[in-house]
């Protein structure tokens, strides 16, 4: 068997998997048990070379957290948003999962390494070592005065979400709901624009994926980096909020930023649903519109790993490699595909970074 194309991931949620598996956690991370999607041995079997590993902080409640997915499972719908957390509910949680990612490089030093910039991530993949880049999907546990984006910077941050898709004290993400668009809302708060700022200036990637429309827009002013959307698709095919338009793909290409194709069938599916027998044609389609849209040095992978209803033809990580066989049978180059693969989130991450 061929080895497999390596490739850099823009989004997963192992650590709030990995935060939720009761200790000894070892077995989740190390073994090989094919449960979620990812693993060691299934991420070093696939490729993956690299990914953003994304903390996020679970809506507080005082009973069982909501089943999102099975709430989404069939539209139309439009959920109620959990209540805006303060960063005193929500730091525990996110230093808890910044400290479970250095644990997974302590775990598997030979396998795995925290990353902070593009050499780093480059050396790791030449070594055949994971690069794990921390990523913060809502910025709940910053905080007002921001000063614990200092901390988390030191840890490794390089990339952040100032929302997930609740309000925060920084800005307005998209309603989850179906059908609909992103135009809803206020754009970013005061704070949530000391907070882009403060991003440029330290190198921290914002990532515009559950951002409004109005805060998508208000990034693009008040940010000089590139445009980077982690996990989203297009809305025109599936018209979910949290995908992203046409004006919106050709601002990201405009400013030589980065959108990550999203696997969740929720956002790739015409009419909205979690059906898992979606099809390779449905994923192809919406790669074919962000690359006609965006260009092609401006797509890559953005899975949901962990964190979605993924499509039966994909499972888990392992199938990533079909699905770049399956690119190649519908008509992408060898060097498209090393392109969509990795080459283009490390150029985009270098040039947002530096």
């Amino acid at each position: 068997m061929t080895a497999p194309t390596p490739f850099f991931d823009g989004h997963n949620d192992f650590l709030l998997r990995l935060l939720k598996t009761p200790a000894p956690r070892e077995e989740t991370w190390l073994g090989a048990t094919g449960r979620g999607h990812l693993d060691l041995a299934r991420m070093k079997d696939a490729g993956f070379a690299g990914g953003l590993f994304a903390i996020f902080v679970p809506p507080a409640s005082s009973g069982p957290p909501p089943d999102f997915k099975a709430l989404m499972a069939n539209p139309p719908y439009a959920l109620p948003m959990p209540p805006e957390m303060t960063h005193a509910q929500a730091q525990p949680n996110a230093l808890a999962m910044a400290g479970l990612l250095h644990w997974m490089e302590r775990s598997a030093p030979n396998d795995f390494r925290v990353c902070r910039s593009v050499a780093e991530i480059r050396a790791a993949m030449v070594q055949g070592v994971i690069a794990g880049v921390m990523h913060m999907e809502g910025a709940e546990a910053i905080g007002p005065d921001l000063d614990a984006l200092y901390l988390f910077h030191d840890m490794g941050l390089r990339s952040l979400g100032p929302v997930w898709s609740r309000p925060t004290i920084f800005g307005h993400g998209v309603p989850m709901a179906f059908p609909g668009g992103s135009d809803t809302g206020p754009g970013l708060t005061e704070k949530g624009k000391d907070l882009v700022r403060l991003c440029d200036q330290l190198g921290i990637i914002i990532d515009l994926s559950h951002l409004n429309e109005k805060g998508f827009d208000d990034v693009a002013r008040v940010s000089s980096a590139p445009l980077v959307a982690t996990h989203s698709n297009a809305h025109a095919l599936c018209d979910s909020p949290r995908n992203l338009t046409d004006r919106q793909l050709h601002m990201i290409r405009e400013r030589g930023g980065m959108v990550g194709f999203n696997f969740a069938t929720f956002y790739l599916n015409a009419d909205g649903t979690a059906d898992t027998g979606t099809r390779w044609e449905v994923m192809l389609r919406h790669l074919d519109h962000l690359i006609a849209q965006t260009g092609e040095d401006h797509v890559g992978l953005g899975s949901d790993f962990d964190g979605c209803v993924l499509p039966d033809l994909i499972g888990d990580v392992t199938g990533v490699r079909r699905l770049f066989e399956t690119m190649a049978a519908h008509g992408y180059g060898d060097d498209l595909i090393r392109k969509l693969a990795h080459e283009n989130w490390l150029a985009c991450i270098d040039r947002c970074l530096n």
